[in-house]
């Protein structure tokens, strides 16, 4: 009986070259959750964690880190924290969204307001605190453009940054 030995041969390295195609996204993945500046920056005691203390200074993470947080121990690990992550980032964006929304409908309250020159009032928000900047003909105008702003809905509060010509 004769073997062939090149058939067992050929059979092992196209086995090996399979594993190592195969173990290529796992290393990726692997590597893609290891390698986190924003992690490893935010880990302040280099625990392979982040704890609640550790993302306080961020707002808005605090709903973020709850919903990430698995197993609820009170701690990201670095896949939860990718999680946590583009969790926030939904937030921040829809964030953006409610305040463009609340500029407009401020513009619009103060388009409808008589005797208010409207263009000449600026008006931006964030996180619901909406600036009045601009130029205001008198001491009235102010006050109507304030408690127009005031009054709508999904206004924290109105800073007045308004000048009197």
């Amino acid at each position: 009986m004769t073997f062939n030995r090149a058939i067992p041969r050929v059979a092992v390295i196209t086995l090996a070259a399979s594993a190592a195609f195969a173990a290529a996204p796992v290393a990726a993945a692997d590597k893609a959750v290891s390698d986190n500046p924003k992690f490893d920056q935010l880990d302040k005691n280099h625990d392979g964690f982040i704890t609640r203390d550790e993302v306080r200074g961020i707002p808005g993470f605090g709903k973020a880190f709850d919903e990430a947080d698995e197993n609820k121990d009170g701690k990201l690990d670095r896949a939860e924290f990718i999680k946590a992550d583009a969790i926030h980032d939904r937030i921040v964006a829809g964030t953006y969204v409610d305040d463009s929304v609340v500029t407009a409908k401020v513009k619009a309250a103060l388009f409808k307001e008589p005797d208010l020159k409207s263009l000449d009032v600026s008006v931006e928000t964030l996180r619901g605190e909406v600036l009045l900047s601009g130029f205001v003909k008198d001491e009235s105008q102010r006050e109507k453009a304030m408690k127009a702003a005031i009054r709508v809905n999904g206004v924290a509060s109105v800073k007045d940054a308004m000048v009197v010509r």
